[in-house]
C-alpha cells in the first residue's frame, strides 16, 4: 500500500495519493450548466473521502452544444464565481480538482435536429448514430478557441489543471480516428494529420494558462472495432503529447455497457482485464512516456489494484462507479479495510433523477435529498 499513499506530482500539482475520482456525468447540473446544491455536496463528500484528485463531469465549452442533459457548463465567463466557491471547498478538504473540458459532437442523441452539430466527415456515430456537419476551417478554428477559453476560466475558477477529452468518440477522438475521420485536408489521412486538432487545441490552451498550468489528455487505448484507431497509434500520439509538454495522460476505452461482455478478449495484441480493463495497454504506454499515465475503467478491487501499482509503471489509479456508491472508499482502503466494495459493475446509476449508486439505498436516499 506503501506506494499507493505516497505523494507525487502531476506538472506542478502535488497530490497526496495516487487515487483519483475519474471524471463522471453527474446529470446534476442546471439546464443551462450551472452548480447545483446538490453537486457541491457530492464533490465535497469525495474530498473528505481522501481522494487525491477529483475530475469533474465533462463541461461544454460551447453554449449551443452539450452531449448531455444536466452536465456542467464552462462556456462564458458567468460560471466563474461559482466555481470559484466549488473549488475552494475541494481544497479545504485537502484535494486538488481538474476540469474535463469537451465537445460532444455526433457522440450524443440530446436535442438531435435542433443543433448543428459538428464532425470531422459526415460518418454516423456508431452507437447513436446521429450524423454531424463536417467542419470547415472557420469552425474548427472556433473550438480550437473555445477550448483554450474555457481553460481560462478554469484557471481564474481556482481548478489545478484541465484535462482534455479525447476519447470515448467525443469529437477530437473522432478526428483520430480513420473511421470517422475521411476528411481530404490537412487535417485528414496520416496520423500526424489526424492529430493536428489535439495538438492545435493544446497549443492555444498553452497560450493563455501558461507553461504550469496541469493539462491532461484522456485518450481511447484502442477503439476495438476494424478500421478505427488502432492502439499502435495510440501509442505515437502518447509520445507526440509526451514531447509537447503534456503533463499526464489517462488511456481509457469506450466499452461503455458491453465492458461484461468484452472482458478477456484481445484488441492490437492485449486483452480486456476483469479489474482494470484496459491496465495492459497502459502498462505499455507507460514504458514509452515519462509522463504519468492513469489507468481507469473496471477498478474495484484493491488487492488487484496494488499489483498493478507494483507490476507495471502506471501511477495513478481512476475510478467512477464505485466512488459513486462509497464515496469514502479510499478513506476505508487506507484505514486498512478491504472488504469488497459495493459497486456491482450494474451501471443503473444513471438515473433520470442523476447518477448516483441504487444497489446502495442509504447512499440513493441520501443523494435523492430524502
Amino acid at each position: 500500500m506503501s506506494t499507493l499513499y505516497t505523494e507525487s506530482r502531476i506538472g506542478n500539482m502535488l497530490l497526496k495519493n495516487r487515487f483519483i475520482r475519474s471524471a463522471t456525468w453527474e446529470n446534476m447540473a442546471t439546464e443551462n450548466g450551472h452548480m447545483t446544491d446538490k453537486l457541491y455536496a457530492i464533490y465535497e463528500e469525495l474530498a473528505k473521502g481522501e481522494v487525491a484528485l477529483i475530475v469533474t463531469g465533462y463541461a461544454n465549452i460551447v453554449e449551443e452544444e452539450k452531449p448531455n442533459a444536466g452536465m456542467m457548463g464552462m462556456y462564458n465567463d458567468s460560471f466563474i464565481c461559482e466555481y470559484q466557491k466549488l473549488t475552494e471547498l475541494v481544497h479545504q478538504n485537502d484535494a486538488k480538482i481538474v476540469m474535463q473540458l469537451a465537445y460532444g459532437g455526433t457522440k450524443t442523441t440530446f436535442n438531435v435536429g435542433e443543433r448543428v452539430i459538428y464532425a470531422p466527415s459526415e460518418v454516423c456515430e456508431r452507437g447513436t448514430q446521429t450524423l454531424g456537419k463536417a467542419m470547415t476551417q472557420d469552425e474548427i478554428d472556433y473550438i480550437v478557441r473555445a477550448f483554450a477559453q474555457a481553460s481560462r476560466r478554469a484557471c481564474e475558477s481556482g481548478f489545478d489543471g484541465v484535462e482534455i477529452h479525447a476519447a470515448h468518440s467525443y469529437l477530437i477522438n473522432q478526428f483520430l480516428s480513420p473511421y470517422y475521420n475521411r476528411r481530404e485536408d490537412s487535417y485528414g489521412g496520416s496520423l500526424n494529420n489526424r492529430m493536428r486538432l489535439l495538438l492545435e487545441i493544446y497549443a492555444e490552451i498553452r497560450k493563455v494558462v501558461g507553461d504550469n498550468y496541469p493539462v491532461l489528455v484522456k485518450l481511447t487505448a484502442s477503439e476495438f472495432f476494424e478500421g478505427g484507431l488502432t492502439f499502435a497509434e495510440t501509442r505515437l500520439i502518447c509520445q507526440k503529447l509526451q514531447a509537447i509538454g503534456v503533463d499526464a495522460i489517462i488511456i481509457s476505452g469506450n466499452i461503455h455497457g458491453k465492458a461484461d461482455t468484452m472482458i478477456g478478449e484481445c484488441f492490437d495484441g492485449y486483452k480486456i482485464q476483469q479489474e482494470g480493463y484496459f491496465h495492459e495497454y497502459g502498462h505499455v504506454i507507460s514504458e514509452e512516456v515519462s509522463v504519468p499515465v492513469i489507468t481507469v475503467g473496471g477498478l474495484t478491487d484493491i488487492n488487484a489494484i496494488e499489483e498493478i501499482a507494483d507490476k507495471t509503471n502506471i501511477q495513478y489509479f481512476a475510478l467512477s462507479r464505485p466512488l459513486l456508491s462509497e464515496p469514502d472508499l479510499i478513506k476505508r482502503w487506507k484505514e486498512g479495510d478491504r472488504a469488497p466494495v459495493d459497486c456491482e459493475r450494474c451501471s443503473k446509476c444513471r438515473t433520470k433523477r442523476g447518477n448516483f449508486c441504487v444497489v446502495n439505498k442509504e447512499r440513493k436516499l441520501k443523494i435523492a435529498g430524502f
